[in-house]
Formats: structure tokens, C-alpha cells, sequence
């Protein structure tokens, strides 16, 4: 009787910021994991979206936007977090946006020269390219630039060829024995995507109001009987931006609350009472000691 062969793997999906992937793990794992929004940096965390099937477990990795500006101390450690994740996977999907290829493309590009990891191209947000003529040059320009086993053309939002790119990475995924089990989606607790799902809320109500130096910090978070109690505290950088938050009366964060209470209830499958505080910390997006505190940088 012939042994049945299981195969697991991680895959590391890299890019520029803001051209898909948290939406691409999303679809493909069919749930909401990884927060998104319009605008860039959303995704600051490593995070683990696991999708098992009877023969294989696909680990796929989320990855931080590599950015090509490293001025502050955050961007410097997103980079590193997406860098250290190439280098221990056994399959790299490189995310980028229909026909645009830039300087921040270029510099993601720079830190897969020589990497002998599998590397998978693919080319989101097709089904709004105007000019479909122009796909295919594009695609030999990629390949020519890029050491790709393949190229895939994708729709993360329309869950276009979303079948044909799992297909390629099942044929990569070694031969192992699934390291987690069937019905875990994710190694993240509770805890952290609760305060992903607020600062979510925060990011898509203020979008160009308010710029990337607000985080959450989840002080509390207790589990009595049916109700999950979560105390978070939103943290800026200036007093202004405070304010914005904070809004008229309070009623921008208590629609940012609302918003991302509901979302957590999905989350959890019960009732939560939660409460939000703003506070201004000046200078933590550049302080790498205040991003070890605040879980940006893991020792691990």
C-alpha cells in the first residue's frame, strides 16, 4: 500500500507597499487575516496565514512593504522583518501592481539577487488595466528581469487566477509532515488582531488626514464568561494628531470603536466591551527601543 505523500512549506510573500499582498493572503486563504487599506503601510507586521489541505499545509508569510526610503527607525525595521523572511522559505511570491515598475520595485528586486529560493511574480490588479496590449511586453520585461520559475497574472480582489498560482506553489512546498494544525489559521493571538482590526479603522476613516505615526497597544484584553473586555490605547506622535482622532465631541473615535467592535465580535464569536484612549508618545516610529515595546521588533 502506498504511503501517502504530505508535503508543507513556507512562502513569503514579498512587495512595495500597497500593491495587494495583504489582500492576496486574505482571498486566498477565503477570511479576512491581515488588515488593508488604500494607503501604504498598512501591514507593519509578520504575520503567518496557514491554509491546509488533505496533502499539503501552505504557510504563507505577510510581509511588511519593503520600502526604499529607510529614514526612520520603523521603516528600517519593516525592511529588516521582510529581508530575514526571504532568506528561511521555500517559495517567494513577489507581489507587483498591473504595469507599473518603479524605484521601490527595483529596490525589492535588489534583495532577491542570487536568493536560490523559488521565486513566483505575480502581477496584481489585472482586471483594471486599461490597455490589455500592454500586459504582455510587460510580462517579458519581468521576466527578463527577474530569476521568476513563473509569472502569474492575478486579480486578488476578483480572486482572478488565484487557483492557478496555488497550483504553482503546492508543486514547491517540500515533502513534511503539516506543522500546525488543520484548523489554525494564523499564529497571531486575539490580542494582536484585535489591535490590527482598530488601527485598521483608524487608517481607513483619517486615510491622507493623518500621517503613519499612529499605532495600537492593546493594555488589556480579558475573557469573562461571553464577553471579551479590550482596553486599547492609540498612540501619536503630536498632540494634533490627537485631536484629529479623537474628533468633534469624541465622535470620530467613537465611530473608529464602533467600526472595529464589530469586526472583533466577528473575530471572536462573542460579545466584547471595548475602550479607547488616545495618547501622544512623542517620537516612537523612530526609537527602536519603543518598536521592541510595542512588539515591531521580534527577538525570535
Amino acid at each position: 500500500m502506498n504511503k501517502t505523500i504530505h508535503r508543507c512549506g513556507y512562502v513569503a510573500i514579498i512587495g512595495r507597499p500597497n500593491v495587494g499582498k495583504s489582500t492576496l493572503l486574505n482571498h486566498v486563504l477565503g477570511q479576512k487575516l491581515s488588515i488593508t487599506s488604500r494607503k501604504p503601510q498598512t501591514t507593519r507586521h509578520t504575520l503567518l496565514g496557514i491554509l491546509s489541505e488533505p496533502d499539503v499545509q501552505m504557510i504563507f508569510v505577510d510581509t511588511p512593504g519593503i520600502h526604499a526610503s529607510r529614514a526612520r527607525a520603523i521603516n528600517r525595521v519593516m525592511n529588516r522583518s521582510a529581508a530575514s523572511v526571504i532568506q528561511d522559505v521555500d517559495a517567494v511570491i513577489f507581489v507587483v501592481d498591473r504595469t507599473e515598475w518603479g524605484e521601490a520595485d527595483e529596490y525589492v528586486a535588489s534583495f532577491l539577487t542570487g536568493n536560490p529560493v523559488p521565486l513566483i511574480v505575480a502581477v496584481n490588479k489585472v482586471d483594471v488595466v486599461a490597455d490589455k496590449d500592454s500586459l504582455l511586453p510587460h510580462l517579458d520585461f519581468l521576466q527578463k528581469k527577474l530569476p521568476a520559475i513563473d509569472l502569474v497574472p492575478v486579480s486578488a480582489l476578483r480572486k482572478t487566477n488565484l487557483d492557478r498560482l496555488l497550483a504553482r506553489v503546492r508543486t514547491l512546498m517540500p515533502e513534511n509532515p503539516p506543522l500546525f494544525s488543520e484548523d489554525q489559521i494564523t499564529d497571531r493571538s486575539e490580542r494582536f488582531l484585535s489591535g490590527e482590526i482598530i488601527r485598521e479603522k483608524i487608517t481607513r476613516q483619517l486615510g491622507a488626514e493623518l500621517p503613519y505615526d499612529v499605532t495600537v497597544e492593546i493594555e488589556d484584553f480579558r475573557a469573562e464568561a461571553d464577553v471579551t473586555f479590550i482596553h486599547a490605547l492609540i498612540l501619536v506622535e503630536r498632540e494634533g494628531q490627537k485631536k484629529i482622532i479623537i474628533g468633534s465631541s469624541g465622535e470620530r473615535l467613537k465611530s473608529i470603536g464602533q467600526k472595529a467592535r464589530a469586526d472583533i465580535e466577528n473575530l471572536l464569536g462573542c460579545k466584547v466591551m471595548l475602550k479607547t484612549w488616545v495618547k501622544v508618545r512623542s517620537g516612537w516610529s523612530d526609537d527602536e527601543r519603543a518598536l521592541r515595546s510595542l512588539g515591531y521588533i521580534d527577538e525570535t
